[in-house]
Order: C-alpha cells, then sequence, then structure tokens
C-alpha cells in the first residue's frame, strides 16, 4: 500500500526571459525588459480547500466593491474571465489585502533568482529560453525531492516552458542535483505536473504575489512589500551574485535588503 503524503506545491515566476531583441540586439534593463527571471514555490500548511475559499471569497469582494468600480486592471479581467489577483497589475489597495491574506496563512515560500547575463544564457542555457527555466525549475525542486511523498506541481502555464518534456527536463536536473548533495541516498521522487491557467487556481495567485515582492528587490529596490511578508519566504537562491557561478542563500535571518538591487 502507498503510504506517501501529497503534498500540492504551487509555482510562478515573475520577469522574463527576454535577453534580445530584433537582431539580436542586447536589450536586459530596456523598457519592459526585467534585469532577472524569479521563480517561486508556495507551500500550504493548512487545507487547500480553505486557503482557496478565502482568496475565491477576495476577489469576489474586489470585483464587486463599489470603491474598486471603474479600475481599469480589474474591470478588464472582470468582463473578460473574472477578476483574479495578479500583483503587476493591481492596485495598491489591492496588493495590501493580498498581502494582508497571505501573511495569515499556514504557508512556506522558495524562490530562485537568476540575473540575466548574457555569458551565461549562452553559455549554461544555449541561449534558449526552455532550458534556463528548466534550469531554475531544478534549482528549485532540488531540497524537495528526497521521496518520501508524492508531490503535485501546479504550475502556471508558460507556453514554450512548461510542455511536459521541458518540465522533466527540470526535474532530472533537480534529482541530479539532490544527488550531488546527498551521494548515500537513493531517490526516485513520485512527482505529478499539473500545468494551469492563473485564471482557473486562485492559489497560482498568491505564488504570484510572493513572486513579485522578491521581484521588487532585485528590479526595483524596494524592500517594503518583502519585508511584509518575509517570514513566510523561507529561501531566496540569488544564483549568479557575486560571481557567475557562485550562489547567495537568504532566509527570514539572512533577509534580502536594497543591496540585492541589480542597477
Amino acid at each position: 500500500m502507498d503510504r506517501k503524503a501529497t503534498y500540492h506545491l504551487f509555482l510562478d515566476e515573475a520577469g522574463d526571459t527576454t535577453f534580445y531583441g530584433k537582431g539580436k540586439i542586447p536589450i536586459i534593463g530596456h523598457e519592459g525588459v526585467s534585469k532577472c527571471f524569479i521563480m517561486g514555490m508556495v507551500r500550504f500548511n493548512m487545507p487547500l480547500s480553505e486557503i482557496t475559499e478565502r482568496v475565491v471569497s477576495l476577489q469576489n469582494f474586489i470585483a464587486n466593491d463599489s470603491y474598486f468600480r471603474g479600475v481599469p486592471s480589474i474591470e478588464k479581467k472582470r468582463n473578460k474571465f473574472g477578476y483574479f489577483l495578479h500583483a503587476k497589475d493591481d492596485v495598491p489597495e489591492v496588493r495590501k489585502l493580498a498581502f494582508d491574506l497571505i501573511r495569515s496563512l499556514d504557508c512556506t515560500f522558495e524562490a530562485v533568482v537568476a540575473r540575466k547575463v548574457y555569458s551565461l544564457y549562452e553559455r549554461k542555457h544555449n541561449g534558449r529560453e526552455v532550458e534556463m527555466y528548466a534550469d531554475l525549475l531544478s534549482h528549485l525542486l532540488e531540497g524537495n525531492l528526497d521521496g518520501r511523498s508524492r508531490l503535485v506541481l501546479n504550475i502556471a502555464k508558460r507556453t514554450k516552458c512548461t510542455t511536459h518534456a521541458n518540465l522533466q527536463l527540470g526535474l532530472r536536473k533537480g534529482i541530479d542535483r539532490f544527488k550531488l548533495n546527498n551521494i548515500e541516498t537513493s531517490v526516485n521522487p513520485e512527482v505529478v505536473f499539473n500545468v494551469q491557467q492563473p485564471t482557473s487556481e486562485p492559489l497560482l495567485n498568491l505564488a504570484d504575489y510572493c513572486c513579485w515582492a522578491v521581484q521588487r528587490v532585485f528590479e526595483k529596490g524596494e524592500t517594503r512589500f518583502y519585508d511584509y511578508i518575509k517570514d513566510k519566504v523561507t529561501s531566496v537562491v540569488d544564483l549568479y551574485n557575486p560571481g557567475e557561478e557562485d550562489k547567495k542563500h537568504y532566509s527570514p535571518l539572512n533577509p534580502l535588503t536594497k543591496v540585492n538591487w541589480i542597477k
């Protein structure tokens, strides 16, 4: 009999994987192009049905409250497929409500940050965004592959990157990373990929908010959103700082600061 417990993890990202414009012109940091790509994962330690109900309730409140009537980012979603939380688009008042909800939950968040370095993109990822995505996924999964539980990875859809083949590539790389640090451990994790649209899975919206809070530190030097939820952010791995192959690890006891701002 299979006695493994099943854990649902919720994965989203922030930033983009754009390095070049037309004619392969370098455009990192240009308007609308991020300086880093972030992948993050939320683990909830309470019934998912309860959290889902609370997220949906908040989204319905925002969509129907007269204070938010006429806000373009809310009206557009509400009229098209129903309002859902999305940190980049939401107005400050909505962000406060969403972060308050996250603070009230029993959950943890892990993130991997990849500063966009042209030489690394070409050498490590062969200039392909799908390989970059798979590599970040492997770093994110590495510490969760001991095989003692069944993992269901609920992943925000990203057309080219979240194909089954590319997710399997990220998983295999993650297993290899785990084995490097656990030589005597035999691991055969049971992992299920569940690729979903953020419009249909409310819990992905909380992963989006956590990713955005970390992103603001690296992109803008703005720490207040991260500081507000940092007790939930158990791990942030800055992959390429300060040198090409160096990692830096951050936690609530060693938090991100304005020093992490990519200028």
